[in-house]
Order: structure tokens, then sequence, then C-alpha cells
């Protein structure tokens, strides 16, 4: 073994052990294949550091600098392959390729499976081709193709992993499926995307598990990006989802007046995981929607957001209200208090009704077993559908409900 080799050993078993630690990583056969598949051969944009880091490597941006392929931080893909549920022997579709996470399936798989993994993206899909084989993985299949329709010369699949922001579900992948499959998709729920375990029952999906995630979203036939709606230069926008309009005009200059601050009385620790708070906010407040800002914004006190993610927001009319950054309180300052602001002729009033389902959150959902997510071919009727919030796509009815 080289000196270049023992260095990435190093690295990689530092990372895998790491996820192990913090619950991400749970069964055997995920820490193999991650302390096994080179990933730094995936990625020798980077240095070795760079890539076993729990961060994304970016590997193409568009004419205007955003990612458009990436290889996913370890974080997200060690969490999408557990909600997988790979056994030897599986037949296996990835939608979105690079290498990397194919090989970390072929591994997974063993010598009796077989993996697919394709992409739109030609420089994507010779990227694959290059890397794999030379990391040992020669024989996964390698297509270019549109990943709305999947690869239907491989069906069925037991297993589908859609690794680019999905905004629905075609009916191709669910056909692709054998009868008791198992899909794994990042889908965006009304601005929030949830790596979400489908399995297959009969005329629908039933969730069963999911976390949060982010990726670049897919491009061809399934292609719908969020609206970003500009408040303040380039400084401030709003996220939109689902056709979403809202007064640009007026919602500017509901911005440059001084906000409304109600604070919650909730407070989370320093840690402490509270990802179904805006899931829960996403069910509850029509018109949400997501608050991004420029650490500028925030220094200069236009808004009270976060610069590094977006924030949860509820637009209505001339209106809107954001979840605040949350401020610490106690002694000790560990423990950290949600709030609320409101801007326009109705701030108060939508950040008031805000706040209540922060509270609400608090005393119904926190550490709970989490939402029951469904996903019903869109022409089915509201009588056939579970008791939830219903999210209606072109192919598909999503129900959210908590119990």
């Amino acid at each position: 073994m080289t000196e270049g080799q023992r260095q990435a050993h190093a690295f990689r078993n530092k990372l895998v052990d790491n996820l192990v630690a913090d619950g991400t990583v749970r069964t055997q056969p995920v820490e193999h294949a991650l302390r096994t598949v080179p990933r730094h051969q995936f990625a020798p944009e980077a240095t070795l550091a760079q890539a076993y880091a729990d961060e994304a490597v970016v590997t193409k941006v568009d004419q205007h600098g955003l990612a458009i392929s990436s290889v996913s931080a370890p974080q997200i893909i060690a969490m999408m392959l557990e909600l997988l549920d790979v056994h030897p022997g599986h037949r296996i579709l990835e939608i979105g390729s690079g290498g990397y996470n194919a090989a970390l399936l072929r591994e997974l798989v063993g010598d009796n499976g077989h993996v697919t993994t394709l992409d739109i993206d030609q420089d994507v899909v010779n990227r694959a081709t290059q890397y794999l084989p030379a990391a040992g993985y020669p024989d996964v299949r390698v297509l270019r193709a549109d990943g709305e329709y999947g690869a239907p010369d491989g069906a069925p699949y037991d297993r589908i992993i859609v690794t680019v922001g999905a905004a629905d579900i075609p009916p191709t992948w669910i056909h692709q499926l054998t009868p008791d499959g198992r899909i794994v998709v990042p889908l965006r729920l009304r601005n929030l995307t949830r790596a979400i375990a489908f399995d297959r029952r009969g005329d629908h999906l039933a969730g069963d598990g999911y976390g949060p995630c982010g990726f670049v979203p897919m491009q061809g036939a399934g292609e719908d990006r969020e609206q970003l709606v500009l408040l303040a230069g380039r400084e401030v926008g709003l996220r939109l989802d689902g056709g979403m309009r809202v007064d640009a005009p007026a919602l500017r200059a509901a911005l440059a007046h001084t906000g409304a601050d109600i604070w919650t009385g909730v407070t989370v620790g320093q840690q402490e995981p509270f990802d179904d708070l805006e899931l829960h906010l996403s069910t509850t407040l029509p018109g949400f929607c997501r608050l991004a800002a420029q650490k500028s914004a925030f220094d200069s006190g236009l808004v009270n957001a976060s610069w590094r993610t977006a924030s949860p927001a509820v637009v209505d009319g001339d209106s809107f209200a954001y979840r605040m950054r949350p401020r610490p309180v106690g002694e000790d300052h560990t423990s950290y208090e949600f709030g609320v602001r409101g801007h326009g002729p109705r701030g108060v009033e939508l950040a008031e009704r805000f706040a209540e389902q922060i509270r609400t959150w608090n005393e119904r959902q926190r550490g709970g077993p989490g939402a029951r997510i469904t996903a019903y071919p869109a022409d089915t009727p509201d009588s056939h559908l579970p008791e939830g919030f219903v999210i209606d796509k072109p192919h598909t009815r999503v129900t959210i409900s908590w119990p």
C-alpha cells in the first residue's frame, strides 16, 4: 500500500467512524460499502481531505455558477442507502449518476446483483464510465437517458434510488419496480425536500421513513424548478413552489418597513434536530414558502434569518412572515428560542399564526414518530385518499398526516 493509499484509507475510516457514531450508518453492509469504495477516485478535483469531508463535492456548474452535478455529502448518501434497504442479489436502478453511489450499490448487491446507473448529462455519464472500472466496478451498467423515463430494458427493479431533486414521481418509476419494490426519492414537498422511502403497495406508494436532504434539481422532462422572487436586490428572496404566485411589489414594500417580532417560548438544544418542524409548518400554513437571504442582509439588519439555509415563511397578499434565527436563552446559552417576524399590513397576524403552529408542533409532534407520507396516482378521488394534507402534483397526490 502506497503512502497515498494509506492516507485515503485513514480519511475514509475516520469519516465512516463519525457516521456510525452519530447514528447515520446503522447496518453492517452499508458500513462495509462506505469503508470499501474509494470516494476520492470519483472526485479527483478534490483533495483527500475534501473528498472525505462530510460535504458535497461539486463536479459541474452551469453558466450562472450554480451546481448541476456533485458527489453528494456522505451523510446524505449513507442515510439514503439505509432507507433503501438493499439486499444481495437485488437489481438496482440509480437515477442521477457520477459513479460513487453506484459503486456503493454494487458492493451492497454482491456478485449476484446488478446495478444500472443513468444520467441525462453526457459529462456525468463520461465520469461514471471512466471512474467505475478504474475503481474496480466494471460491471455497473452506465446509461445516458432522461431519468423521467427510467430504464425499462432492465426492469423490473427491486430498488430504485433517485439522486437528483425530484418535483414528482412519474408512473414509469413505479411501473419499473417489482410488486414489492422500494424507491427512495428526494421529493420536493412545498419547498422542502425530503428523501422518502416508498414501498409499492398496489396502486400507491406507502412511505417508510424519510430524512432531510438537498440535491441539484432534475433535468429533462421532469424538470420543475422552484421560483425565486427577489425582494431586496439579490440579498433577499422568496422560494416558491407549485405554481404559487405572489404580489412581489407589495412584498418588497412590506420588507422595507420594520417588522414585528414574536417569540414563541419554544426552545431547542444546541445540537437538537428539528427537521419535522418545517414539515409540520408546510402542512398547516397556507401560503407556505421559504425566505432565502445573504449574510449581508442579516448584517445590515434587513432580515433576521439564517443565510446558510432558507427559512420557513408564509405569504398572504401584501404581507409575509418568516422564522427568525433562534436566539440563545438561559444562563449558559445552550438553548435557543424560536421566533417569527412579520412584515406588511397583516404581518402581526401572520406572525402570530406562524408562532402558534410552532407551539402546536412542540406540543403534539415533537419527538414523535414523524409524518406518514403516501403517494397515489393523480386521478385518485379524495374519498380514496387517507386523511391528511394533500399536495397535488402532475403525476401524484401526496398525502402527509401526523399520528
